[in-house]
């Protein structure tokens, strides 16, 4: 499959009804999930194709994206007589991008998919890459697959359907894309009002911007051998604290993992490569301002390095991280020794007053 095609919409159902007419396809299916299909489906109703197409509605929540759930997504378009010609348009955020990319990549061996994420952090992370997967065995995105879409519609009016956590979920992704893209760029992301009426105008081209980091990352380096690994800052360690989360049965949402991760690596970036003490004063008080605070302690944390030593950038059992020596500054492959790994997890709870 071809790399994918990102198209920022502002005339969605015009877009995809063009888009979809280019295509040759037998069938269509369009996944969702209840939240989604509630709040989000009517806006395509308009599309002719989509009403042609078979609704799937899997529950809602990163909780199903497991194999369970991907199981019965391959059961529905088997029984409905899904080809390798067929088309599976994903419709939400990440979970849906992620569990229905996973699906069509591996039903038929590949059938075509198109990606419409319906949240922040689906647009500026999830829906755009061409990584899919599900989790397995208590490990975030433990299975999966690279797999490009034929095309993702970004469209921000999705955007004004959300809740306040979940747009703060998306924006610790595009706080990620700051800082590893520029000054610049991170300074018009920490100049962003979060407080009160969002300014959605403002909000869009900051979601073409952030998605522009990734894009150009991504096209260097599709299969993550190298620099698509600076995508993974933040996440060695929020991952794990997302899988602590949901052990505990109190899942967090990704982005709000991710925050913490982001406080706690930049801890490891100023021991490890230098970076800057007062820029990591400036995003962890950023970071605290906006963001709840989630509580562990040092209980937690063997089983919180546990789950660091399965992140898939390892090689040799050695935990490796993506670190900053300053904005924009990345530095791949860095390993780092227990000691200070749990010394970034006493950073947080300090800064925190956890």
């Amino acid at each position: 499959m071809s790399e994918n095609k990102i198209i920022i919409s502002d005339h969605l159902v015009m877009d995809i009804a063009v888009f979809l007419s280019t295509l040759k396809y037998d069938k269509l299916f369009i996944l969702t999930d209840t939240n989604t299909e509630e709040k989000c489906y009517p806006l395509l109703k308009d599309v002719p194709a989509i009403q042609q197409g078979r609704l799937l509605i899997t529950p809602a929540g990163d909780t199903y994206k497991n194999l369970e759930r991907v199981a019965n997504i391959w059961r529905i378009l088997s029984n409905e007589g899904a080809s390798r010609h067929s088309l599976l348009i994903n419709l939400g955020g990440g979970m849906i991008t992620d569990i229905g990319g996973f699906a069509g990549a591996t039903f038929k061996r590949g059938l075509q998919t198109i990606n419409i994420p319906t949240t922040l952090m689906a647009s500026v992370d999830a829906a755009v890459g061409g990584k899919t997967g599900i989790n397995f065995n208590g490990l975030k995105n433990e299975i999966g697959s690279f797999y490009a879409p034929l095309c993702v519609f970004i469209d921000c009016r999705f955007l004004q359907t959300l809740d306040y956590p979940n747009l703060l979920s998306g924006y610790a992704e595009m706080i990620k894309h700051a800082l590893i893209c520029s000054p610049e760029h991170y300074a018009s992301i920490l100049s962003f009002d979060l407080d009160g009426e969002i300014d959605y105008v403002r909000l869009n081209k900051m979601v073409a911007q952030s998605v522009a980091v990734k894009e150009r990352i991504v096209e260097e380096d599709p299969k993550e051998h190298g620099i698509r690994k600076a995508l993974n800052f933040g996440h060695t360690i929020g991952h794990a604290i997302e899988s602590l989360s949901f052990k505990q049965n109190e899942p967090l949402l990704h982005g709000h993992a991710v925050a913490i991760g982001i406080v706690c690596e930049l801890y490891l970036s100023y021991k490890q490569v230098g970076f800057p003490s007062e820029k990591l004063t400036q995003v962890t008080h950023y970071i605290k301002e906006y963001y709840p605070s989630y509580i562990f302690d040092c209980n937690d944390y063997d089983a919180l390095y546990e789950f660091m030593t399965h992140d898939k950038k390892n090689e040799g059992g050695i935990i490796n991280f993506t670190l900053l020596s300053d904005i924009g500054k990345v530095h791949i492959n860095q390993s780092v020794n227990k000691e200070v790994i749990l010394e970034s997890l006493d950073f947080y709870r300090e800064s925190f007053g956890i």
